[in-house]
């Protein structure tokens, strides 16, 4: 299965936070925002930003002397005794902040051996998690998530799932024609959220937008009531905006 890489915002921002977490790390007794700046080139704008996220992931830490140093997130994923439990609580606590930053509950997916995995959420009673009705596997075609995953892979790659899974009408709205819906994923533009609106169940609107970590084809989502749906592709940005944590901490 070949993926399609193609640069989205999380990305570059992961990116261009890896490349100041070495810097960081390279350092131990403590670098400065200038000789950051000057040893990863980064703008001073885009380095206060990044340095922000950094500090509140916890990924680095800000001394008493106004350098900075490798954060206890760091030392946590960064060990190889207990890396995939750090994994799944850093994830978590990403995720637990994006569901209130964005007003919805927040899906983590990831393209795993052919089938669709849902492998962390955030919901809460205020953002309630969409109610699996039918197996999250057996609707590619009709999720945020599904479709988010399949615009990841290539053309031979995405007609393998659909001779998979067979295309059920799950509403009114439901794609089930492959030939469309393979035009509608070949023409999905990288860095746009992929939506589904009340395609999977009647009620509910989702975004999803894509977090490809090397080879691991990935995506973050979220959903909304139907009378929410105003709020749909705001939320979406914002989830894209704030995708880079997520990205990191599955990078590292």
């Amino acid at each position: 299965m070949a993926l399609k890489h193609d640069p989205t915002t999380p990305y570059h921002s992961a990116q261009d936070a890896l490349r100041v977490l070495e810097t960081v790390a390279r350092h131990t007794t403590g670098i400065t925002g200038t000789e950051l700046a000057r040893e990863t080139g980064l703008g001073t704008e885009r380095l206060t930003t990044l340095l922000r996220m950094l500090r509140r992931e916890a990924y680095v830490e800000q001394i008493t002397d106004g350098s900075y140093v490798t954060g206890a997130a760091l030392a946590r994923l960064g060990s190889a005794q207990g890396h995939e439990e750090a994994l799944r609580d850093t994830l978590q606590h990403t995720l637990d902040r994006l569901r209130d930053s964005v007003g919805a509950a927040v899906y983590l997916s990831r393209y795993v051996d052919g089938e669709v995995k849902v492998t962390q959420y955030a919901d809460s009673p205020a953002s309630p998690r969409v109610n699996e009705w039918v197996d999250f596997r057996y609707s590619a075609h009709a999720t945020a998530v599904g479709k988010s995953l399949l615009t990841q892979l290539d053309h031979h790659g995405r007609r393998d799932h659909l001779a998979r899974h067979r295309m059920a009408r799950l509403t009114s709205r439901t794609i089930t024609s492959d030939k469309l819906l393979l035009s509608r994923l070949e023409s999905q533009p990288p860095t746009m959220p992929v939506l589904d609106l009340q395609e999977y169940a009647v009620g509910t609107v989702c975004a999803a937008v894509p977090i490809t970590a090397g080879s691991s084809v990935g995506c973050l989502a979220l959903s909304l009531p139907v009378e929410h749906a105003h709020r749909l592709r705001r939320a979406a940005e914002t989830l894209n905006r704030n995708a880079a944590p997520v990205l990191l901490s599955l990078t590292i």
